[in-house]
């Protein structure tokens, strides 16, 4: 209990520390700008303001920010320590100037040490430790100390100038040279090239400290890669921004903005990526500063014109402010969260973008496809290590991308109504988002994952109800096939007995009748052929005969060339469609391998399975040639497999064979809806 308040002493303590520098910095910074507003003017610098001018504002807010959730953050102490120190350097230097023009030139001498000394930190900590420790507060390798060394040496150099030597009175922009104490006189004559060796060395760290960053994001993975974009880009922009604004002046205000906006970048490298956890409360708090000020200047602008356009009607002027405030807060409260989404999160964080790319990628496939797009968008949308969709009685009936785990969040997708799956979350990946931007994401969605999934549950009944369609069409052959031979094959050939016998008795005319009887009796035989043909076409004898193995093996018989059957499973039971289907592909198979192939062996192969039967027909033959047009024969393979939901690949290499492949799904009844 003691250790435990120790610690949220020290807490509080860090956060006061960080708060008083926070509200310290800029008010050292606007007492010195009315400092250099009050002087005269053979006393005001050419520039008031600098780079250093706009760090005081931002990068102790900044800072605080930071440390008021991450109080052991060392960035944002760097921040803090470096925005206060060029306060102090800034309101020091003021005060210098507003001294010696008061005439007190022994005492304004003074105020070149902290002006010196706040600028040599402001130096270290913002402009070599800050690049260097992004973003998550440690050296890339032991190797960067000597940049680091290499910045704070030039930095001494330039302190030891600025602190011990004496500015010479020629082109001294001020009517008095102001004295300093602790000038040391054996430095004069080393002063301008300690100016070169300073500045070089820390113009070459700050190049080399960003470089850093990109020596970083080369070796990072995508996640760390996209994190340290921010402080690279801001560095590296600030850098390039510095050489070129001492050569061209009118770039010193565009210098100024960007020195202004790195803490925002650095902290957008924090937030954006999760490294610290605070990217909710920075949401809620941009979202709640936005509606204040936006609904504040709604009602007081409303209520301001109002009073002009019905003076005396103080009341009505504040209901119809009242009545504009209220009916803007929605529509703004929904713009500033989808603008601090996009802020925080990119493309991902918001929804009706991620709707949008989720439509483009359903409209380009079928159902099947859509549904793995689904599965995608929203895993990129909801940063979870994985996600999947479950469909009642679908084809696929589950998808998943990455794992969603042992324990994964089930959410239902309905359908006007109606049940069609569920969508299970896995747990949150590395760039993990907050729960109310995931409920954001899941709620404009989910609505077409339910229609996705709806349409998956579609195809596959719509898949089931042609298979049923065969197999009925294929019992019915069979039934037909047994009437007409058992049946009126029989009728048909007792009539030609009885006619035979006829033919036999008769007495009269009999050269007459023996003719007439010879003709109808060769008809019979005609009509009794063509009856067997008719039924052969509905359905081969051989598969009642022998069935599916001893039909294959007679097929197998037949052929030119010698063909080796080997079959695995039972083929006793299979569905009549997928008995012709198979017998039909092999016999079509055997038959251009005959005309075409000129093989001398060929493999057949079929293999049953729990969820189909797949058939192989390879031969030795001189292959396809390099570009063929597939016939009727190829396209025939073709269509029975896909009439099932089957595959049918062909494939071949110039002398080495053509080989055939089909997978025939086994049909089956719809599996239940999920509970």
């Amino acid at each position: 209990m003691a250790r435990f308040a120790e610690i949220a002493g020290k807490v509080s303590f860090a956060r006061a520390c960080a708060l008083l520098m926070a509200v310290a910095s800029p008010v050292l910074a606007v007492a010195a700008v009315l400092i250099w507003a009050g002087l005269p003017p053979e006393w005001t610098p050419g520039r008031t303001i600098s780079p250093q001018s706009a760090v005081t504002l931002t990068f102790p807010a900044v800072g605080a920010f930071l440390i008021f959730h991450r109080p052991r953050l060392n960035l944002a102490w760097l921040m803090s320590i470096g925005g206060f120190a060029a306060a102090v350097s800034d309101f020091s230097n003021a005060l210098m100037i507003r001294t010696a023009a008061d005439g007190n030139l022994d005492v304004a001498g003074w105020f070149r040490l902290p002006v010196n000394l706040g600028w040599a930190v402001c130096g270290v900590a913002l402009t070599m430790l800050l690049p260097l420790y992004s973003p998550d507060g440690r050296l890339p390798s032991r190797r960067w100390r000597a940049v680091l060394l290499l910045g704070c040496a030039g930095i001494t150099v330039m302190l030891v100038r600025g602190t011990f030597r004496l500015p010479p009175r020629e082109g001294y922009p001020f009517p008095e040279v102001i004295p300093n104490s602790l000038h040391l006189p054996s430095l004069t004559p080393y002063a301008q090239m300690m100016a070169v060796v300073g500045w070089t060395c820390i113009y070459t760290a700050m190049a080399l400290s960003a470089l850093s960053l990109a020596v970083r994001m080369r070796r990072a993975d995508p996640v760390v890669r996209r994190q340290i974009g921010w402080p690279l880009f801001a560095f590296s922009g600030y850098i390039v921004f510095l050489v070129a604004g001492a050569f061209i002046p009118g770039l010193r205000w565009p210098v100024i903005a960007w020195a202004a906006a790195v803490p925002f970048a650095v902290a957008f490298s924090v937030m954006r990526y999760r490294l610290f956890g605070i990217d909710t409360v920075i949401s809620r708090t941009f979202v709640a500063v936005g509606l204040v000020a936006a609904v504040s200047a709604v009602y007081f602008g409303v209520g301001a014109l109002s009073s002009l356009l019905v003076s005396g009607y103080d009341e009505v002027a504040g209901i119809a402010a009242a009545l504009f405030a209220g009916g803007f807060f929605q529509p703004l409260r929904r713009a500033l969260q989808r603008m601090v989404d996009l802020m925080l999160y990119g493309a991902v964080g918001d929804p009706a973008m991620l709707a949008e790319r989720l439509t483009q990628a359903v409209r380009r496939g079928d159902p099947a496809e859509a549904l793995t797009s689904v599965v995608s968008v929203l895993r990129d949308g909801l940063a979870v290590e994985g996600l999947a969709v479950e469909v009642a009685d679908g084809e696929p009936r589950y998808v998943e991308s990455g794992r969603v785990g042992a324990d994964p969040r089930e959410v239902p997708l309905v359908w006007h109504g109606e049940r069609v799956g569920r969508l299970l979350v896995g747990p949150p990946g590395p760039r993990r988002f907050p729960a109310a931007h995931n409920e954001r994401v899941l709620a404009a969605l989910t609505p077409y994952a339910a229609d996705v999934a709806h349409a998956v549950r579609m195809a596959a009944d719509l898949q089931r109800s042609r298979e049923r369609i065969l197999t009925t069409r294929e019992e019915e052959r069979r039934r037909l096939r047994r009437d007409l031979h058992d049946g009126l094959g029989q009728t048909l050939s007792a009539m030609a007995m009885t006619i035979n016998m006829a033919r036999l008795s008769l007495k009269k005319s009999p050269d007459a009748a023996d003719e007439l009887l010879r003709e109808l009796h060769s008809g019979m035989n005609a009509v009794t052929a063509d009856i067997r043909e008719l039924v052969y076409g509905l359905r081969p004898p051989a598969l009642d005969d022998l069935g599916l193995d001893g039909a294959v093996r007679r097929l197998a018989g037949q052929s030119p060339a010698a063909v080796e059957v080997s079959i695995e499973g039972s083929l006793s039971d299979l569905p009549a469609a997928v008995e012709v289907a198979v017998y039909r592909i092999v016999q079509e198979a055997l038959t251009n391998i005959g005309k075409h192939a000129d093989a001398s062996f060929v493999r057949i192969a079929l293999q049953r399975e729990p969820s189909g039967i797949r058939v192989l027909i390879a031969d030795d033959g001189k292959g396809l040639p390099g570009s063929y047009r597939a016939g009727v024969g190829l396209g025939s393979m073709r269509e029975r497999a896909a009439e099932l939901g089957g595959i049918c690949v062909i494939g071949s290499e110039p002398g080495a064979g053509t080989r055939v492949e089909v997978m025939l799904p086994l049909l089956s009844a719809p599996t239940e809806a999920l509970t």
